[in-house]
């Protein structure tokens, strides 16, 4: 009797974790799927240098309102799907989206504070994160390696004494 309750205690809990599973994944199907609607925002702006309603009058160092909404969507929603994919990628890799990431956020950042440089300086912002993010994912890439193969000195030695061809090189890389 034991045996049977805790089996449909189980049935009922994977239940509810497959239920919020489908919640959250249809959530996050519904972020993705409107961008498209997100991205074209840009096209009710004003093109003017100065938008004027009654509550509010902001002046733009952009040509027009809509140029600026439209450099804005541009780097905010490619960012807005990276950082999607990367809380919800389940791969050790997915610490290397951070790079893009970076790249964006500098670039919508000079597009918020209206930079006259868009697009030319954020390289070297991103450079100093490259150079920690790239180690440490290709660290975390040889150490998976070496639990998958084993820490065997001696086999690791007698394969790095056979002869292979450059294609043969490359192949080992992405093994």
């Amino acid at each position: 009797m034991d045996q049977q309750n805790s089996k449909s205690t189980n049935t009922k809990n994977h239940y509810k974790t497959g239920k919020s599973s489908l919640v959250l994944g249809g959530v996050i199907v519904l972020l993705i799927s409107i961008t498209p609607f997100l991205f074209y925002l840009y096209e009710s702006f004003p093109e003017t240098k100065i938008w004027e309603t009654s509550l509010f009058k902001w002046e733009t160092s952009f040509t027009n309102w809509y140029g600026f909404a439209w450099y804005f969507c541009g780097k905010a929603i490619p960012l807005y799907l990276l950082l999607l994919w990367f809380f919800t990628c389940k791969h050790w890799w997915h610490w290397i989206i951070l790079v893009p990431i970076a790249m964006y956020s500098f670039q919508l950042w000079g597009v918020i504070n209206e930079s006259n440089s868009l697009d030319t300086l954020e390289i070297y912002y991103v450079i100093p994160l490259m150079l920690v993010i790239i180690p440490f994912v290709y660290l975390v890439r040889a150490k998976l390696f070496n639990k998958m193969r084993g820490n065997d000195l001696k086999s690791f030695e007698e394969e790095l004494g056979v002869k292979r061809s450059f294609w043969g090189q490359i192949k080992e890389l992405f093994r």
